[in-house]
């Protein structure tokens, strides 16, 4: 589950089926307020980004959704697994944001989830639009085609 890129950023959690459900259009990176306990599970890669989305409230940029596991070493100052946690984006990106998310149809949903240079947590969003059905369908069939073909060539 967790991998090191080149930059030195360890991804400890990965959001595989956002990129089938939805049409990517651009990508942000945000910081992400965490406890104690939770970093700690974070680093262990203790997360799950599944049916987790972000949104604006308030002027202030809120991720929902997103599971962390309680700390296994910890007290009964652990987390809740699923409260809402808060986003950190400079003020004029957030204001860019939310006047993309006016338009018919977007949505913000986390990407991945990543330790950056070894100390802090940081989030991959995603500007996205929901992909119809029949679009799912037509991306799975050029992957199958694509597949074929490299295996006929090799």
């Amino acid at each position: 589950m967790s991998k090191s890129n080149k930059n030195n950023n360890k991804t400890v959690a990965q959001n595989r089926k956002a990129r089938h459900d939805y049409f990517v259009l651009d990508t942000f990176e945000c910081g992400i307020v965490l406890t104690g306990t939770e970093i700690k599970s974070v680093r262990a890669g203790n997360l799950n980004l599944k049916d987790s989305y972000a949104m604006i409230e308030k002027g202030e940029l809120w991720l929902s959704g997103m599971h962390i596991s309680p700390y296994e070493k910890g007290t009964y100052y652990n987390h809740e697994p699923e409260r809402d946690r808060k986003l950190l984006m400079h003020k004029h990106e957030l204001i860019r944001l939310r006047s993309k998310i006016r338009e018919k149809g977007l949505t913000l949903v986390p990407l991945s989830v990543y330790i950056k240079e070894g100390k802090r947590a940081k989030v991959e969003l995603a500007l996205a639009k929901g992909r119809a059905v029949h679009d799912k369908r037509e991306m799975i069939a050029e992957r199958d085609a694509k597949r074929n073909i490299r295996m006929y060539n090799a």
